[in-house]
């Protein structure tokens, strides 16, 4: 089928087109094109080994031909008739949402990086790192009038993507481990082979720079998040060790505390309050300062200050995603945890003027947990969501993951309590370089949430 316009494809789809229609009208004579992908590059009903996509496509590599090979597709679309509501929040968008996430993590599409759902009415990308999906524009109404600058759009970003996934360790709630989950997560990140930024987001505790015996900075970080296009590499110190246990040196970037924070700028070196702060810094600043660094790490992990002051503001609005630690046996790790969600990632969002970031589900942090803990543990979860859900708030994803109405699984994911963990700040070396059975936490933690 030869191609032809986004504006003239859209003008010929009939009121309420079916699938087949939108997809004959739509989908392969404008859309595909219009992304950038041709001959040879597109495959239909692409099995994902968790079902079969409508669409995988991915560019041509010399003589390898992505039809002829069906080998690591990069975009994945799942396409609806326009009697399918794909409206934000719909229960059709939110099923097509799920699916085409599912698709994304089947075994045959570690490769891909991006997912597209539409009907030819709506339109919504999504970005893939690793397990983390995400995304990346709202889902957005289509007209022939908007068309081609809105898949023009759609293709830049697809073409020309950012590299890392920046994570804030973050809960409004102290004493939940969010340094040692920092700390322990980029040293696992390392030894998988990941090349890591962590940037200590906390100048008055400046725990993580401590703990991995780094001297703070004095001034770097200040001058660049204060000034246009700072640059923030003259901040990056790498942390290196050779772990004994191992037999071999592991090295990460690390972004120190920069104390000049917590002074004055003028010679009285008076503490800096919020008010003073935040004439200084606004809680933009890390992400345009982080932005040039993207493409040279798989990870940037932000250490966030327990509270929403602007140093914790500045962490979470840099962000992709937001991991937040919990305690089981502690409400409050549990009810901040919601506050984040319900308020403060929807106040960095309409900040950004963007869908980003989003909460990761949390996770129990380094503590037993006995059958009746579990027990009054999901009892208080529930009654969260249950209050979530009268404000008009989902946060079942956040808290049980696993749950669907066909199997109500209450699973929420722990990294044990094991005292080497703790100790191992001591020696200024991740406990995950030091020990097995650390190692073995961190790996899971990895793996639930970040790796595919």
């Amino acid at each position: 089928m030869p191609p032809t316009s986004l504006q003239t494809a859209l003008q010929s789809l009939p009121t309420d087109a079916q699938e087949a229609v939108v997809d004959h009208q739509f989908i392969q004579p404008a859309l595909l094109a219009a992304l950038g992908f041709g001959t040879g590059e597109v495959y239909p009903q692409y099995d994902t080994g968790k079902g079969a996509v409508d669409y995988a496509v991915r560019k041509k590599s010399g003589e390898d031909v992505f039809l002829n090979t069906k080998a690591n597709p990069y975009l994945l679309i799942e396409l609806k008739g326009q009697d399918i509501n794909l409206c934000e929040g719909s229960a059709g968008y939110k099923s097509t949402v799920a699916q085409l996430k599912r698709y994304l993590l089947g075994s045959s599409c570690q490769s891909a990086q991006w997912g597209i759902i539409t009907n030819s009415v709506h339109i919504q990308l999504f970005r893939k790192h690793g397990k983390v999906i995400h995304p990346v524009t709202a889902c957005l109404e289509i007209t022939p009038e908007n068309a081609d600058k809105l898949i023009a759009s759609l293709r830049r970003q697809i073409e020309q993507p950012t590299k890392a996934l920046t994570v804030a360790v973050y809960n409004n709630k102290g004493g939940v481990g969010k340094t040692t989950t920092t700390v322990n997560l980029a040293a696992i990140l390392t030894l998988l082979g990941k090349k890591v930024l962590v940037v200590d987001c906390d100048p008055n505790q400046q725990d993580l720079t401590s703990s991995l015996g780094l001297i703070a900075n004095e001034g770097d970080v200040s001058e660049a998040l204060m000034t246009r296009n700072g640059d923030l590499r003259p901040a990056i110190k790498p942390f290196v060790v050779t772990s004994k246990a191992l037999g071999k040196a592991f090295s990460f970037d690390v972004i120190p505390a920069d104390k000049r924070f917590v002074e004055d700028i003028d010679q009285e070196k008076k503490q800096l309050d919020e008010v003073q702060l935040r004439q200084k810094l606004k809680p933009e600043y890390l992400r345009r300062s982080l932005e040039p660094l993207k493409s040279e790490y798989d990870y940037i992990l932000v250490d966030s200050p327990p509270n929403w002051r602007i140093f914790s503001q500045l962490a979470v609005y840099a962000a992709d995603v937001v991991l937040m630690p919990t305690k089981h046996n502690n409400l409050f790790s549990l009810e901040n945890a919601a506050l984040v969600m319900k308020k403060f990632i929807p106040e960095a969002q309409k900040e950004r003027g963007d869908v980003i970031p989003i909460a990761l589900p949390i996770f129990f942090n380094g503590e037993k947990i006995t059958p009746p803990q579990l027990a009054a543990a999901q009892h208080e979860v529930n009654n969260i969501v249950k209050l979530a859900r009268k404000d008009g708030f989902d946060l079942v994803p956040h808290f049980y993951p696993r749950y669907t109405n066909a199997k109500r699984d209450l699973h929420i994911f722990e990294v044990p309590s094991y005292a080497n963990i703790a100790n191992a700040a001591f020696s200024r070396i991740p406990a995950t370089y030091r020990d097995k059975t650390a190692r073995d936490y961190y790996l899971a933690l990895a793996k639930e949430y970040f790796l595919q």
